[in-house]
């Protein structure tokens, strides 16, 4: 399953709204809002995130996941002096369950370790992707904070199974 990362542009909004919704699909389906109602509340709630990660990480670079020249969803990492911190990985729903999000953290990994630094993420203490990280060698890097975890694969050690060629 070959991937390749491309930097997100302003023309790829529509793909970053689309990525968003689909992680609030679940949550809204449990309201009884009417669908003008739920798409106001996505896009809003998506220029927020937008905007909070341009703010906070200025640095930072969202890339689109690509399968061919079909998105599979996104990637955005902030690159600090001792670790690449991811922000955000989030597959479209067609994409899920098939190891692109393994791969693609391993290959972010392997980047880091060339380098000596951590890769950190911080994730919702109750979501099935902790599972994930934690058999990538990510573990709490301190107390919860509200509903989310930080997590951190230390610098180079062993490289976990899942990511051996």
């Amino acid at each position: 399953m070959d991937y390749r990362l491309r930097p997100a542009s302003p023309g790829d909004d529509h793909w970053q709204l689309a990525i968003y919704a689909s992680t609030r699909a679940d949550e809204l389906a449990l309201t009884n809002w009417p669908s003008a109602q739920r798409e106001a509340f996505v896009m809003q709630q998506h220029q927020a995130q937008q905007q909070h990660y341009r703010r906070h990480f200025p640095a930072s670079i969202c890339h689109l996941i690509l399968m061919a020249d079909e998105v599979a969803g996104r990637l955005w990492v902030d690159t600090r002096p001792d670790r690449l911190h991811v922000l955000d990985i989030t597959l479209l729903p067609g994409w899920r369950g098939q190891g692109l999000g393994t791969r693609c953290l391993c290959a972010l990994m392997d980047e880091a370790a060339v380098t000596g630094r951590h890769v950190s993420i911080q994730v919702e203490i109750h979501n099935p992707a902790r599972r994930l990280y934690e058999r990538l060698g990510f573990l709490p890097e301190c107390e919860p904070q509200g509903l989310y975890q930080p997590m951190l694969r230390p610098a180079p050690t062993v490289q976990p199974e899942e990511c051996l060629p």
